[in-house]
């Protein structure tokens, strides 16, 4: 008598649902943590239960909002960090292990832009954007690496990138940027395959414009609001909140089983171009 297979299709476990977006408790270093989206990211994880330290090259910054964070209930560190040094990398690493218990998720918020046209770009700028915006995230993923995967069980490491990673941008002097935020991407999908044995995904987040005071100056330019408005399918600047939604979702079990992925939110940008 044949008697059927076992169903394959698990059973929907409603307590798993329940934690799909879940991230209370979590360990969350957030190198970066006080620009808008780090900033955003920073409330936003504290808020819904994460533990937090966030660093940045300005200190008081840094625990100013730490101090914002415990004040609203959150729980939350802050301290100095320039990321364009390992040794500061490495060190600032082991201290915001010995001060959460150890680090479940990275959110590597840290980068710059300093704009100059092909012709004009300057061995010292491309450098600075270059050890900024790529060589700390290299060094960041390898020190919160190695605390995962001495502490055993997995974990999250997720970086802030841009469209910029993607597409060019025309009229503009943007080739440190693209070019380390194009380089940033590929390092996400290495480190991926290189921490998938540890049960360590990567991911990455690349937002275009996003309201802050870091965009002012392109806004108050002439026609450029337009240009950026009328490119976008959406019409409209987003939101840091909008972005962080994608970064909460790679931390908790919602994002599970996705790594070297780049997650574009953009508003349609890079799907029209």
């Amino acid at each position: 008598m044949n008697r059927p297979e076992p169903s394959l299709t698990p059973a929907i476990d409603p307590s798993a649902m329940d934690r799909l977006f879940d991230i209370s408790g979590m360990r969350v270093f957030i190198p970066g943590g006080y620009g808008a989206i780090g900033e955003a990211t920073a409330l936003a994880m504290a808020r819904r239960g994460a533990k937090v330290a966030l660093a940045g090259r300005n200190a008081d910054r840094a625990e100013a909002l730490a101090g914002r964070i415990v004040s609203a209930g959150g729980s939350c560190v802050g301290f100095e960090l320039d990321a364009r040094s390992p040794k500061q990398i490495a060190a600032a690493t082991q201290k915001a292990a010995d001060a959460l218990g150890g680090i479940d998720v990275l959110v590597n918020c840290v980068g710059i832009q300093r704009e100059q046209a092909l012709l004009d770009v300057t061995e010292e700028t491309f450098d600075e954007v270059y050890e900024t915006n790529l060589k700390s995230a290299m060094f960041l993923a390898q020190a919160v690496a190695r605390q995962q995967i001495a502490q055993g069980g997995g974990g999250r490491q997720i970086h802030l990138l841009s469209v910029r990673s993607q597409l060019a941008l025309r009229g503009r002097g943007y080739s440190a940027y693209c070019a380390t935020k194009g380089g940033l991407a590929m390092l996400v999908k290495q480190h991926a395959m290189e921490l998938a044995p540890h049960n360590i995904t990567v991911n990455g987040v690349a937002p275009t414009f996003i309201r802050s005071e870091r965009i002012r100056h392109h806004l108050e330019r002439d026609g450029f609001r337009d240009f950026i408005l009328e490119r976008n399918p959406l019409g409209r600047i987003g939101d840091p909140l909008e972005v962080v939604g994608q970064i909460i979702a790679f931390a908790a079990p919602a994002g599970s089983y996705m790594t070297g992925q780049i997650v574009y939110i953009d508003g349609g940008v890079t799907a029209s171009q």
